[in-house]
């Protein structure tokens, strides 16, 4: 596995590939977990190249301070991700990406608005633009993502189509802990008092499924299970024609989100 900082030298190793290979990407912001190996497991499955782009984007955080305290460790993350069976690390500088005098953004309206859109703003417009920039700098045929960020997969997609980009994106299911709890690298933060509390995110998601099965309502059975939480929404959402429960809330100073899709035999957990 080899590990490259910048846009011309990642361009420069995929160069003698590019003709006779599938590129894979994989964008990611470090903290791997497991449920970035789903991602590569997926990548690898399809892709004769395997690139994973680590790079904590500063432009899709409201908060610095939230940015600051985003775990990092790159050494644990590069043996994680080769053994995996990646390729390629792309791990630029915030400099590299956004250098002196940067000016250019990608504002995507539709899948952006509402949701985490409301709640985190600015927060789609880094996110779209960084993948544009992922995306040209890596130019991949095929690029995977994780469904727990099910509206960040809508904008995706959404700028695929716009832009007219000649990739195809997957998208891999939500991979959860033995105790239900969707993986994430926030989960990290989390104290065992409040993970215990966390818990109620998955109950309601499968309180809200099992609601949606019996023809009542997923967003009134779901906020009952989320007694005690910092709640900054309930919403079923259609993401590309898939209604979909989604829930975001803070458990302490730590928020997290998880969504189901809400399909006859499904399951939060």
């Amino acid at each position: 596995m080899k590990t490259v900082r910048t846009v011309a030298d990642v361009r420069s190793a995929l160069a003698p590939l590019r003709a006779a290979s599938k590129i894979a990407l994989v964008p990611t912001m470090g903290a791997l977990h497991a449920g970035h190996v789903a991602l590569f497991d997926a990548a690898r499955r399809v892709g004769d190249v395997v690139v994973a782009s680590i790079f904590i984007n500063p432009t899709q955080f409201g908060d610095p301070a939230d940015f600051s305290s985003y775990p990092r460790d790159e050494s644990k993350d590069a043996e994680v991700a080769a053994a995996a069976g990646v390729d390629f690390i792309f791990a630029p500088s915030v400099d590299e990406l956004y250098p002196s005098g940067y000016a250019t953004w990608i504002d995507v309206e539709g899948p952006a608005l509402g949701l985490e859109g409301e709640f985190r703003p600015g927060h789609f417009r880094g996110v779209a633009t960084v993948c544009a920039k992922l995306f040209t700098a890596v130019a991949p045929h095929i690029a995977f993502f994780g469904q727990k960020d099910v509206q960040q997969v809508a904008v995706v997609k959404q700028i695929v189509r716009d832009l007219n980009l000649d990739l195809e994106i997957r998208v891999v299911p939500i991979v959860r802990d033995a105790d239900g709890l969707a993986l994430s690298s926030r989960n990290a933060r989390l104290s065992s008092e409040e993970r215990a509390r966390a818990l109620a995110i998955p109950r309601a998601l499968d309180a809200g499924l099992s609601a949606y099965r019996e023809r009542r309502d997923p967003v009134t059975a779901a906020r009952a299970a989320l007694s005690g939480l910092d709640v900054d929404y309930v919403a079923v959402a259609d993401f590309d024609g898939q209604p979909t429960l989604a829930i975001a809330a803070r458990v302490g100073r730590t928020r997290l989100i998880d969504n189901v899709p809400l399909v006859a035999k499904a399951s939060a957990s």
